[in-house]
C-alpha cells in the first residue's frame, strides 16, 4: 500500500514517524513523509520519500521562542503554527493519494490527513507518542504541575476539560480548523482535542500498557503498541569525542532539555554547578551550544547530538525534560531519571515515571542548589531504583512497538 505519513513538531515528535515509515517501508510499502523542512536531511538519510509542507525557518523560530517552553503562553504560539501549515500539507498529500490503495496516517496535531481522510472518504490512522493525548474522567492526565487530581470526582474532572476546551482550546484549535472544514465543505466540529483529534479507522497509542494503563472512556478502538524506540539512521554512532570521554573516567551524568526549545541557558548552568560541587563527570547535550556556559569545566563536556540508545547504556544518570522519546530510551537502557518538566505532555510522562519507580522529578524553580544535589545524589546512589530500572529494561527487551504498529496498519487496509 501507499502510506501518507504527516508528523507535525519538534525532532523528538517526527522521529518516530521516521522510524515507522522506515519499518513499513521494509515490510514493502511505498511510503512519502510530509513535514516541516528542518527534518528534510533526516528524512533522507533515512532513506524515505520527504515532500516539504514548511519552510524550516518556521521551526527554527519557534524553537528560539522562550513561550515554546511554557504551557500558557506557548498554546497560542504552537496553535498558530500548526494551522498556518495544514492545507499546504493538505495539497501536497491529496496530490499523492493513489485510489483504493492509500493509508493515511497523522501525529497527534497533523490535521492535514483527518481533514483528507474526511473528504475523500480514505483510511486514516491517527497516531499518538504520549498518553498525555488521551483524556479521561478517571486517572486524568497530569496536564500541569499540580497532578493528576486522582480524587476529585469524576463530573468535576469532566467538567475541567469542557472549561479548558471553551476557554483556551477551541478558540485557538478549532476556531480557525473550522474556518478550513467550511472551504472544504465539511461541518463545523467542536471540542477539536477531545474526540475529534481520535477520530479516525484506528487510534495506536505508541506506548505500553504497563506505562499508561488503559482508562474505561479511553477510544475504544485504541490499539497501545509499544514505544517505537527508533532512534535515528542505523549507522549513527556516538562521536569519536564521546567515546573517549566515556572511556576515560566512571560513567557520566547526561543531561538533556529536549529538542522542542533552544533557550534552557538555566537548566544547563544549573547542571554544570552540580557536577562541579559533586565531582561528577556530565554531558550535555544539547544542539545549540549558545545555551551552554562560555567555559566548562573539566570533566564536563558538551555533544550537539548522540544517539540515545548507544549514549545511556554507558551513562550513571539522565536528566531530562520529560519527552517521552527520552523517557522511553532511558527505561530500555535500564538507568535512572531525574526528570525536569516543563510544559505539554512532560508533566504526565514525568508522573508515570515517577509512578513506576524509575524516576525523581524537580520542577524548574526547585532545579538548583542543595535540592539538585541531593536528588542527584540519591538516584547516583540508591540500589533499589536502580534495581527497578534493571528490570523494566528487561521488560521491554520482549517489545516492539514498530513491528505492532506496522501489524496494526496493514490490518486497517484488508
Amino acid at each position: 500500500m501507499r502510506v501518507l505519513i504527516s508528523a507535525v513538531g519538534s525532532h523528538g515528535d517526527v522521529l518516530p514517524f521516521i522510524g515507522l515509515g522506515c519499518a513499513l517501508r521494509d515490510r514493502g510499502h511505498e511510503v512519502r513523509l510530509y513535514g516541516n523542512g528542518m527534518f528534510g536531511t533526516l528524512i533522507d538519510k533515512a532513506g524515505l520519500t520527504f515532500v516539504e509542507t514548511s519552510d524550516a525557518q518556521l521551526a527554527r523560530d519557534a524553537l528560539a521562542d522562550k513561550r515554546a517552553t511554557q504551557t500558557k503562553s506557548g498554546l497560542g504560539m504552537v496553535a498558530q503554527g500548526v494551522m498556518t501549515t495544514v492545507m499546504s500539507a493538505y495539497q501536497a498529500m491529496a496530490r499523492d493519494v493513489l485510489p483504493e490503495k492509500t493509508l493515511l496516517v497523522g501525529s497527534s496535531l497533523a490535521f492535514a490527513p483527518r481533514l483528507l481522510a474526511e473528504v475523500e472518504r480514505l483510511p486514516f490512522a491517527a497516531v499518538h507518542l504520549a498518553p498525555s493525548m488521551f483524556r479521561s474522567d478517571y486517572l486524568a492526565p497530569r496536564m500541569s504541575p499540580l497532578g493528576h487530581f486522582e480524587r476529585w470526582p469524576r463530573a468535576i474532572k469532566h467538567a475541567t476539560w469542557a472549561l479548558m476546551d471553551r476557554r483556551f482550546l477551541d478558540p485557538a484549535f478549532g476556531a480557525p480548523l473550522n474556518q478550513i472544514r467550511a472551504d472544504l465543505g465539511l461541518p463545523p466540529v467542536r471540542r477539536v482535542l477531545h474526540e475529534w483529534i481520535h477520530q479516525a479507522t484506528v487510534t495506536v497509542g505508541l506506548f505500553p500498557d504497563w506505562l499508561a494503563p488503559r482508562q474505561p472512556d479511553w477510544p475504544v478502538h485504541l490499539k497501545l503498541t509499544g514505544f517505537p524506540m527508533y532512534d535515528g539512521h542505523q549507522e549513527e554512532v556516538l562521536s569519536p569525542e564521546v567515546q573517549a570521554f566515556l572511556s576515560s573516567g566512571p560513567a557520566p551524568v547526561v543531561f538533556t532539555a529536549g529538542t522542542a526549545n533552544t533557550t534552557s541557558e538555566s537548566f544547563y548552568a544549573e547542571s554544570t554547578l552540580a557536577c562541579q560541587r559533586l565531582n561528577m563527570r556530565g554531558i550535555l547535550v544539547a544542539g545549540q551550544r549558545s545555551q551552554l556556559p562560555a567555559v566548562l569545566p573539566q570533566g564536563v563536556i558538551h555533544v550537539a547530538y548522540a544517539p540515545f540508545s548507544q549514549l545511556f547504556s554507558r551513562s550513571a544518570v539522565v536528566v531530562h525534560h520529560g519527552g517521552i522519546g527520552t523517557l522511553s530510551q532511558a527505561l530500555r537502557a535500564g538507568i535512572p531519571q531525574l526528570i525536569r518538566p516543563m510544559a505539554y505532555d512532560q508533566f504526565d510522562n514525568s508522573s508515570r515515571a515517577c509512578r513506576l519507580g524509575a524516576a525523581k522529578e524537580l520542577l524548574p524553580r526547585a532545579y538548583r542548589g542543595s535540592r539538585l544535589d541531593k536528588s542527584l545524589q540519591a538516584l547516583s546512589g540508591d540500589a533499589s531504583i536502580r534495581l527497578t530500572c534493571e528490570q523494566l529494561a528487561t521488560q521491554m527487551e520482549s517489545q516492539d512497538g514498530l513491528r505492532r504498529t506496522c501489524e496494526v496498519l496493514e490490518t486497517t487496509m484488508e
